[in-house]
């Protein structure tokens, strides 16, 4: 082989290596999936099996996706009996910060989360798996999010049924839903939420496909 040859050859080596590089190097300072939407839902409507069974999907989407973070927490709240204090679905997810499966920012801590400053959209606002979910405007519309909470992640306290029993109903009842592609049929600020946009028909599963859903909610990993 000719010196030139072999410097030709040498350069194109270097080069692929450098790329090689550069790729893994980018690739290990991603931060880890903090922050998805489920991918699918639990099958039963609003029935997730109450809190429980809604943190063990969110954890058992994120193993499979290949997540190695533990204590994942479903942004769900709850609502007690009798008047009695539920549980607010921000005290659930830990303090923050919090990425989408891409290693975009979504929020920095809970405060940022609910303030105009977060940053989910329908871009942002992945699958454990790293795909979008579709929103108003796409063949099938998804947008309806399950959170039983109000603006600022907590139980509501507007009356009657807004965690379809607290996510152990698939029949009546109701249950607030935020959008997580920020789009309403109002423009407004509160139909914009992305966690606390309108109450849903029922809590079927047919009846939250009816109004733009399909059962998704949102999972933090509040480690």
């Amino acid at each position: 082989m000719k010196p030139t040859t072999n410097f030709a050859a040498r350069v194109i080596v270097s080069t692929i290596l450098a790329v090689v590089c550069l790729t893994s190097a980018a690739q290990a300072q991603q931060p880890a999936m903090t922050f998805f939407v489920t991918s699918v839902g639990k099958g039963n409507g609003a029935d997730l099996g109450g809190l429980d069974g809604a943190d063990a999907h969110c954890a058992a989407l994120a193993k499979a996706a290949g997540s190695t973070q533990s204590n994942w927490r479903a942004y769900l709240s709850t609502t007690g009996p009798s008047g009695e204090a539920g549980v607010n679905a921000r005290d659930r997810i830990g303090r923050g910060p919090w990425h989408n499966a891409k290693g975009v920012l979504i929020a920095r801590n809970v405060e940022e989360l609910h303030s105009d400053a977060n940053n989910v959209t329908k871009q942002t606002a992945l699958t454990e798996k790293g795909e979008v979910v579709s929103g108003r405007g796409d063949a099938v519309n998804m947008h309806d999010i399950l959170t039983g909470s109000d603006p600022q992640g907590m139980y509501s306290t507007a009356g009657g049924d807004t965690t379809c029993g607290n996510w152990t109903k698939s029949g009546e009842g109701s249950a607030i839903v935020g959008h997580h592609d920020r789009i309403g049929l109002k423009d407004t600020r509160h139909m914009k939420s992305w966690n606390s946009s309108h109450g849903s028909r029922g809590c079927s599963q047919e009846l939250l496909k009816a109004s733009g859903g399909a059962g998704l909610f949102y999972c933090f990993a509040a480690n």
